[in-house]
C-alpha cells in the first residue's frame, strides 16, 4: 500500500486493538495520566476477541466474576448471570464498560493497521492504515490479543464448494441457522467442542472431522445466585489480591498432593468430585500432573474412562480418546455436553488422522476416496495464537529490521513486554509472558499498570527512547525455555508451541513460573530502575542535563 499523503494525526500513544487491553489502556493513560491516546481497531466496535468470536457456544473458561476488570465501581454495579459467561454476556459487559469510560471517542473503528515503522531521527512510530490515514506517536502499544487471528486452513478445492463456509473466528454477526441442513465441522479444539453440541441440536445431520482427539472436561456451569454475587462483591479486594499470588491469577481448587504421596483411591474420588463440580479443577487435582508422566497418565486415563462411560458406541468412544499429548499441555477445554452429543442419531465422527481430507468438492468433502455431501461447512481450526496479529502487520524497528525477521526463529521478548530492536514498542500479554496460562484479565491489568508506570517514569526522566537490551531479552528467553524444559508441555503439538500454524517456528510462547512469580519479577525490574532497558534522552533534556553539569 502506498504511503498516505495526508497530514499525520499525532498523539503520545497509538494503541492497536480495542478489546479488554485497549480499553483499559485508554482509561489508564488518557483519563488517569493525561496522555493523548489513539486506538486503531479493525472491527466496527469494541470487544476484540469477544466481538469476533460469536460462534454458537462461545463461552469463557474462567469464572466470569473474575474474568472482569477490578475497577471497584464497575464490579459493584455489574451482575454476572452465570458461572462461566457466554459471549453475548461478555460483549454486553464490554460495552457497559466502554460506555462508562467513554472510550469510543479515542478509537478509530473499521481501521486496520497495515504497517508501523520507527523513525530513528525523531523517536516516533509512524503507523499506516488501510484507510489512507497516518498516525504518529512516541509510543506504540500492541493490544492485539492472543487469540484474535483465525488459523486459516487451505484444502484443495475449497473455492469449488457451493455452500457457505464459516470459520468460528469470523462468525456472521446475525448468526447462522443450520435447521434441516447437512453440516460438517472440521476441528475439535475449544471452538469446535463448544459449538458442536449446539450445531447438532439444529442440523439435520452433523459430521465432525477430527484429526486429534482433545481432552475436555465438563464446565459445571450454572446460574449464579444473588447471594453468591453479593458475597463476591463484598470480598472482591481480598479475593483479587489473593489471586495475584497464584500460578494462574485466579483462586481455584488446590492440588491434594503429588501422585506418589496420595492414595490412588482418594485421588480418583477427588477427580470424580471435580469432574462434577469444578471444570478446570480436574487437571489441578495432583500437583505434579504437568511434570510427572506417571501422574499425568493417571489423570489422563480418568478422562478416557469417562469418555467410555458417556459415549455409547465403543468405536466412537475409542476415536474420542486423547492419546497424543499429556493432559493439560494443550489448553484444557471446558464443554457442555460435548461427549453426550455423539450419542445423537444425527451426529457422526470421521477420523482424518490416518486418512486426511483430500479435497473439497462442489458438494462436500472427500476423505479416503469417499465424498461426504454437505450444505454448509464450519472451520473450527483455531488461531494463530499470541504472535499472529502482530506478524500480520509490517512492523519495522531500528535499522529497518522487520518484526517477522526478528522472530524468524521464534518469538523473543523481554518479560513479554518489549522486543529488542523495536524501541518504544510495548506488547500487552506478549510472547514470554504467562498470560495464556492465566486468567488473562488479571494479566492484562498487570501489563497495563506496568506499562503505564514505566511511561510515567520515562516522562519524568525526559527519556525519548527505550529499548529492551539484547542481553536482557536473551536471558528472559532462556529462562522461559528452561522452565518449559522441566515440564511435559513440549510433548504436545499445541498452539503454545505454534505447531497449529504451518511454517511457524516451534518455540514455547509462555512463561511457566506462574503469575505470582512473574509479577514479582516485573516489580523488581521497576524497583531497580528498569534494568534490561536502554534509555536515550531527548535533545532538550540532554541539553538541560549538560547545563546542570556545567553549572555544578
Amino acid at each position: 500500500m502506498s504511503k498516505s499523503t495526508t497530514e499525520p494525526s499525532r498523539h503520545d500513544v497509538v494503541i492497536i486493538g480495542a478489546g479488554f487491553s485497549g480499553m483499559l489502556l485508554i482509561h489508564r493513560l488518557r483519563d488517569e495520566l493525561g496522555y493523548d491516546v489513539k486506538v486503531l481497531e479493525r472491527g466496527e466496535d469494541v470487544g476484540g476477541t469477544w466481538f469476533w468470536n460469536r460462534y454458537p457456544g462461545a463461552r469463557c473458561d474462567f469464572e466470569s466474576e473474575f474474568y472482569s476488570y477490578s475497577d471497584e465501581e464497575i464490579q459493584q454495579e455489574w451482575d454476572w448471570s452465570e458461572r462461566y459467561a457466554a459471549q453475548p454476556e461478555i460483549l454486553d459487559y464490554i460495552n457497559f464498560v466502554a460506555d462508562r469510560w467513554d472510550v469510543r471517542r479515542s478509537i478509530e473503528f473499521d481501521t486496520t493497521v497495515t504497517s508501523a515503522a520507527f523513525d530513528e531521527e525523531r523517536d516516533v512510530w509512524i503507523v499506516e492504515t488501510d484507510r489512507d490515514a497516518t498516525f504518529e506517536a512516541r509510543y506504540l502499544i500492541a493490544a492485539t490479543g492472543n487469540l484474535s487471528v483465525p488459523s486459516e486452513p487451505s484444502f484443495p478445492g475449497m473455492e469449488t464448494f457451493t455452500g457457505p463456509i464459516h470459520h468460528t473466528g469470523r462468525w456472521p454477526k446475525g448468526g447462522v441457522d443450520f435447521s434441516g441442513q447437512r453440516v460438517a465441522v472440521i476441528g475439535t479444539g475449544s471452538s469446535g467442542i463448544q459449538s458442536i453440541p449446539l450445531i447438532a441440536e439444529q442440523a439435520a445431520e452433523l459430521t465432525v472431522f477430527q484429526r486429534t482427539a482433545t481432552f475436555t472436561v465438563p464446565a459445571a456451569n450454572r446460574p449464579l445466585t444473588e447471594r453468591e454475587r453479593q458475597v463476591t462483591k463484598q470480598n472482591y479486594p481480598v479475593l483479587r489480591e489473593a489471586a495475584t499470588h497464584t500460578r494462574a491469577g485466579i483462586l481455584g481448587e488446590q492440588p491434594i498432593g503429588s501422585f506418589a504421596d496420595v492414595d490412588p483411591v482418594l485421588a480418583r474420588g477427588e477427580l470424580e468430585r471435580r469432574w462434577r463440580t469444578t471444570g478446570l479443577g480436574v487437571a489441578a487435582t495432583l500437583n505434579d500432573t504437568l511434570v510427572s508422566e506417571v501422574a499425568n497418565e493417571f489423570v489422563s486415563q480418568f478422562v478416557r474412562d469417562k469418555i467410555n462411560q458417556i459415549v455409547k458406541d465403543p468405536a466412537t468412544a475409542k476415536l474420542l480418546e486423547p492419546h497424543d499429548y499429556p493432559i493439560g499441555t494443550k489448553r484444557l477445554a471446558l464443554d457442555t455436553g460435548y461427549y453426550e452429543t455423539f450419542n445423537r442419531s444425527n451426529v457422526s465422527l470421521v477420523s482424518i488422522r490416518e486418512t486426511p481430507i483430500e479435497r473439497f468438492s462442489r458438494h462436500g468433502i472427500v476423505v479416503d476416496g469417499h465424498e461426504h455431501e454437505f450444505d454448509a461447512i464450519v472451520l473450527a481450526t483455531g488461531f494463530d495464537a499470541v504472535t499472529g496479529a502482530l506478524e500480520r502487520i509490517d512492523i519495522t524497528g531500528r535499522g529497518g529490521q522487520s518484526l517477522t525477521d526478528a522472530w524468524s526463529e521464534g518469538a523473543r521478548s523481554y518479560l513479554g513486554l518489549a522486543v529488542h530492536g523495536f524501541p518504544n514498542l510495548f506488547t500487552v500479554t506478549g510472547p514470554g509472558s504467562p498470560a495464556v496460562l492465566t486468567n488473562v484479565l488479571a494479566s492484562i491489568e498487570h501489563h497495563v499498570e506496568w506499562i503505564s508506570d514505566y511511561l510515567e517514569h520515562l516522562r519524568r526522566e525526559g527519556v525519548s527512547r527505550t529499548e529492551a537490551t539484547a542481553e536482557a531479552q536473551a536471558d528472559w528467553v532462556a529462562r522461559v525455555a528452561e522452565l518449559a524444559s522441566h515440564t511435559l508441555y513440549p510433548k504436545a503439538a499445541s498452539w503454545y508451541m505454534g505447531v497449529n500454524v504451518p511454517g511457524k517456528p516451534r518455540v514455547f510462547l509462555a512463561y511457566l513460573g506462574g503469575f505470582g512469580h512473574y509479577r514479582t519479577a516485573c516489580s523488581e525490574v521497576a524497583a531497580s530502575g528498569y534494568p534490561g532497558f536502554a534509555h536515550a534522552h531527548s535533545v532538550r533534556e540532554s541539553a538541560a542535563r549538560e547545563t546542570e553539569r556545567v553549572n555544578a
